[in-house]
């Protein structure tokens, strides 16, 4: 019975300490769902951000060669070189071409035959025209002598008037006879003439537009017929024929000295002048045409080749005339961090940041030493809301 007393208090749960160890292990978890749901918040805000940021419309500009004589410009026109002086070849008869002695890029002077149509037909005719000139003369020389026997007759009294007065007839007849086929045989020349091709003037082989076999007509009338054979031009008549517009008209006089670089040079500089502002608008452009001519230039130069125009307040200093174009971009593309200078290209509809070198200033361009190349793209008109990684779209 002594079991009884046996203590059983040690046996006892002490809830107080149980609800103690309960409530911090409740707040570290409440704690870890709060990090966790703003960490997932941030991460969805972030890449919301990314994937639904607004795309900005920007403009761009081209980084390229721009001449110290920008500065001096007083306006910039394009336009193209042509020449003036040049002429698509025609034959002036109808035949089948059967040679051609010229191609594209030839040289050829001034009465040179250049190409030649089918003439056997006309040299019958020549053959045929002065065979009758020689039948006609000795017609004529018949004719002067029976009128010639007639006379000593007459004056003899052993013929009548009225045959002198037949001989003598028909020695005139016979006599405007020769006339006529003087004439017919020079025709016929002529013809033989027109079935060669020649050069009009000294000049250069542009393009070649018939070949051997084919029908040449004066006016191509026909279908499958060609008119103009070859077309040249004069190479030491060209000039670049600028459209200005009407506004500016104002500032270009006559001799006004110029500067022009070509679309595929555009490092060489040729200097020009204002040779014609031609007297007549262009109602649907309005613009005014204005022919600018080259005071020296080489073989580069051809024909509709594109073309930039300089008008200058004066002629160049010596100096700005040898100096070499520089690379450029204008003053609003660039923008200054930290004392560093940056201008941005796209790469993948992205702004991209490109850290420069910056030169002297000409106009409203700056030249670029290092940190990109002729033909880049770079944004221009910056403002603040261009930065790294900001989707752009081209306007």
């Amino acid at each position: 019975m002594e079991t009884k007393n046996i203590d059983l208090s040690a046996l006892r749960i002490h809830r107080s300490q149980g609800s103690q160890d309960g409530p911090p292990r409740k707040t570290g978890m409440y704690v870890g769902i709060a990090v966790t749901i703003l960490v997932l918040t941030a991460g969805a805000i972030y890449i919301s951000q990314k994937l639904f940021a607004p795309v900005i419309e920007v403009r761009v500009a081209t980084v390229s060669w721009t001449s110290p004589s920008q500065s001096n410009a007083v306006l910039t026109a394009s336009g193209y070189v042509v020449a003036q002086r040049k002429a698509a070849v025609a034959s002036k008869g109808t035949g089948r071409l059967v040679y051609l002695g010229v191609v594209e890029g030839d040289r050829v002077k001034k009465g040179q035959i250049i190409a030649r149509l089918e003439d056997s037909d006309i040299r019958a005719l020549v053959d045929q025209s002065r065979a009758n000139l020689l039948m006609t003369e000795a017609d004529l020389k018949d004719a002067n002598q029976t009128l010639a026997r007639q006379k000593a007759l007459l004056a003899k009294g052993l013929t009548t008037q009225a045959e002198y007065d037949a001989a003598d007839a028909r020695q005139l007849r016979v006599a405007a006879s020769i006339e006529v086929a003087k004439a017919m045989v020079a025709g016929a020349e002529v013809s033989l003439e027109n079935t060669l091709i020649r050069a009009p003037f000294n000049g250069t082989v542009l393009t070649k537009n018939a070949d051997i076999g084919e029908m040449v007509v004066p006016m191509a009338a026909s279908v499958g017929s060609k008119s103009a054979v070859v077309t040249i031009a004069d190479m030491s008549s060209l000039q670049v024929e600028a459209d200005v517009s009407e506004s500016n008209i104002e500032h270009i006089i006559p001799n006004q000295p110029c500067e022009i670089t070509l679309d595929a040079y555009p490092e060489v500089r040729y200097q020009g002048f204002v040779a014609k502002i031609v007297p007549t608008a262009d109602r649907a452009k309005a613009t005014v045409m204005v022919k600018v001519g080259f005071h020296s230039y080489d073989s580069r130069v051809l024909p509709e080749m594109g073309a930039k125009v300089l008008f200058l307040k004066q002629a160049s200093e010596a100096a700005a005339a040898t100096e070499k174009p520089r690379l450029t971009i204008p003053k609003t593309s660039i923008m200054e961090r930290d004392g560093k200078k940056f201008a941005f290209t796209i790469t993948d509809s992205k702004a991209s940041s490109v850290a420069i070198t910056t030169g002297r200033q000409m106009g409203e361009f700056v030249e670029i030493i290092d940190g990109l190349t002729p033909g880049e793209k770079v944004i221009d008109k910056l403002d603040g809301s261009i930065t790294d990684g900001v989707k752009v779209k081209v306007q």
